[in-house]
This record gives C-alpha cells, structure tokens and sequence, in this order.
C-alpha cells in the first residue's frame, strides 16, 4: 500500500527528455522525512549531550574512575546508534586505616558526581553518598585523636599555612 508522496508533480514537471520524475512514496511503518529528519536530530543532541555528561564525570574522578564511561544506546533512522545514557564507575570505597585519605577521596567522589552542568538524580544520590563517607571518615578521625595520648602540647590536626 502506498501513502502520499513527497514530491508534488507540479513542483516536478517531465524533463527535457519527457520522462516524468519518480516520486517518493513511503509505507505505513516508516515515517516521513521531515518526522525522520526531527527524531534524528534529537537523537543527535542527545547523544553529544551524554558524552558530555560522562566526559565530565571521567575528568573531574581522574585515578578514582573504574574505567571509561560506558553507553546505552538507540538505533536511530539509518540505523546509526545514538548514546541515549550513560555510566562512569568510580571507588567510592574509603580508604582503610587513613582517615585523611578518605577525606579527599570522598570530595573528589563528589566533584566528580556534580561535575556535570545537570547532574542526574542518581548524580545527586553518589554526591549524598560521599558527603556521608566524608562525615563518617571525620567522626573517625576525631575518635582516633581523642584516642592518641596527649603530650601535654596542641597538635593540630590540619596544617594551616598563612603568608601575609
């Protein structure tokens, strides 16, 4: 069965040789250019809008990322693939008997959960997360200070430098 055509034959009158241009017709399971065409270009802002995202998670989590970003994708008319979504793994797990360490780890986890220009709800959850890694590793810090014995003078526990 045939649907309308594309090419109106009064835009596209017989040439010099009488033959008549062959219009384009489409059938009920594909879609018009123009509808093909839109879904396209969506698919294709989508894409770049992803690999951005997850280009942004791989380069604020550096060393703490588990491998490269992985994608999900959809194929798309012509049956290109376009990431539709997308993943970056990255350790979220403290680091054992350095509660400093931790510290740091679990602030660059959060960098680089908020590092893209919308992070996702689950963007938000991990951020959550190393928030919370942060506060328990600096609970256990504090417990290991009150822990140590005291020499009789103060030990600071963060060096702070100031140049004036």
């Amino acid at each position: 069965m045939r649907v309308e055509s594309y090419l109106s034959p009064s835009l596209y009158p017989p040439n010099s040789a009488g033959q008549k241009i062959q219009e384009k017709s489409i059938s009920p399971d594909r879609d018009p250019p123009e509808e093909t065409h839109t879904e396209t270009e969506k698919l294709k802002r989508r894409d770049q809008e992803v690999r951005r995202h997850e280009q942004a998670h791989l380069a604020a989590a550096g060393g703490l990322a588990t491998g490269g970003a992985r994608y999900s994708y959809q194929i798309g008319p012509g049956g290109k693939r376009y990431a539709t979504g997308g993943e970056v793994n990255i350790d979220t797990s403290p680091v054992p008997g350095d509660p400093h360490a931790t510290i740091r780890k679990a602030r660059q986890i959060r960098r680089a959960a908020l590092a893209p220009a919308n992070p996702s709800p689950q963007d938000r959850a991990v951020a959550t997360s190393a928030t919370q890694i942060e506060m328990k590793a600096k609970k256990d810090l504090q417990e290991k200070n009150q822990e140590e014995p005291s020499t009789g003078t103060f030990q600071p526990t963060w060096k702070i430098d100031l140049y004036i």
